[in-house]
């Protein structure tokens, strides 16, 4: 088991999301600021937020519950990359390059929720 919610394989890949969105995002025009970068960069960061929150919750149904809301926030984001590339705000590489690590922050997590659930004693 890991020590810290660091060592989370899922919130080192939502971290490299995180960053890899604040970098796309700074070239979206100004009259974004307050909508689709607001809000696409809410929701990655809510993604290693709520791993790391649920990382400390005690009992397995709290633990799912946040990593259930990672999961929404990466569909989330998988909204405002399909709209960022229609607005031609990122190209079909940059949009490919997100969706990937979406997915792959994705598997890991998933994997992650499923140790979890599959432990028959439950070990922090």
């Amino acid at each position: 088991m890991t020590n810290t919610f660091e060592s989370v394989i899922a919130w080192q890949k939502a971290r490299q999301f995180i960053l890899h969105v604040y970098k796309v995002t700074k070239a979206f025009p100004e009259d974004e600021k307050f909508g689709l970068i607001s809000q696409f960069r809410r929701a990655a960061v809510s993604i290693a937020g709520n791993i790391a929150e649920g990382y400390k919750r005690m009992g397995k149904d709290d633990k799912l519950r946040f990593y259930n809301y990672a999961q929404g926030s990466l569909e989330e984001c998988r909204c405002y990359i399909i709209l960022s590339c229609d607005l031609s705000y990122i190209n079909q590489s940059e949009c490919d390059s997100l969706i990937q690590e979406i997915e792959e922050t994705s598997k890991f997590l998933n994997s992650y929720s499923v140790a979890i659930v599959t432990k028959k004693k439950w070990e922090d």
